[in-house]
């Protein structure tokens, strides 16, 4: 999915849905949801914290004298390169969605946001896995009952072209390598204890001689 300017994306979800995924995203770093489905999500908030901003009710001409450029084109700029993801989200979702959680709080001035989230976007690594969610995930439906947002059959780390297994791996190397080096700083200083309290040739003690006992003068 991919908007272009002067199209007008329909809501597809209430505040109720969005929140409580976008908060557990934000904790563990792990999503759940089909990335179609979460991407849209993701650009529903995106939208919504960018209308909450004061910037939004300038004139046309006090945007771009503010911005650089209008406050429409900022926010869809934005908005495609979060749609532009089509395997998996970037790796940088749980920091996303720390920011769409709490965007005013941490940034008070739209351009210091709008920096922060095109720094986060502008990346090329991305999580292709899914994993369980942390707990049943229940959203109401515009027109229906009550469903689960997308469980999916693939349970793995959800880092993959992130390289986080090769830095697991480095890691675990490195800290063997460490775990070696301690032994055998530890072997080698038992020997070199133990040859430091060994008695060497040079230094032992002289042994006393046995004295002779004196000669008895013999009757003549």
């Amino acid at each position: 999915m991919k908007l272009y300017r002067g199209t007008v994306s329909k809501p597809e979800f209430a505040e109720e849905e969005v929140t409580p995924v976008i908060e557990a995203i934000a904790s563990t770093g792990a999503f759940w949801i089909e990335w179609d489905k979460l991407k849209n999500l993701l650009s529903f908030k995106l939208k919504q914290v960018w209308g909450e901003y004061p910037e939004g009710k300038m004139t046309v001409d006090q945007q771009n004298a503010f911005l650089g450029e209008t406050h429409q084109e900022l926010v869809q700029r934005l908005d495609e390169a979060l749609l532009s993801f089509d395997e998996g989200p970037p790796f940088t979702l749980q920091r996303l969605c720390e920011i769409l959680l709490s965007a005013q709080g941490i940034y008070p001035k739209l351009s210091k946001l709008a920096l922060a989230l095109e720094k986060n976007l502008l990346v090329s690594s991305m999580l292709t896995s899914c994993v369980d969610p942390p707990s049943e995930m229940m959203v109401q439906g515009g027109d229906g009952p009550e469903k689960t947002l997308g469980k999916p059959e693939q349970q793995q780390s959800p880092l993959e072209q992130n390289g986080g297994d090769a830095v697991m791996g480095d890691r675990d190397e490195t800290m063997a390598d460490v775990e070696e080096a301690d032994e055998e700083g530890i072997s080698i200083g038992v020997e070199t204890f133990e040859e430091t309290a060994r008695p060497s040739a040079t230094n032992a003690a002289p042994e006393l001689a046995t004295p002779t006992p004196p000669e008895t003068p013999s009757d003549s």
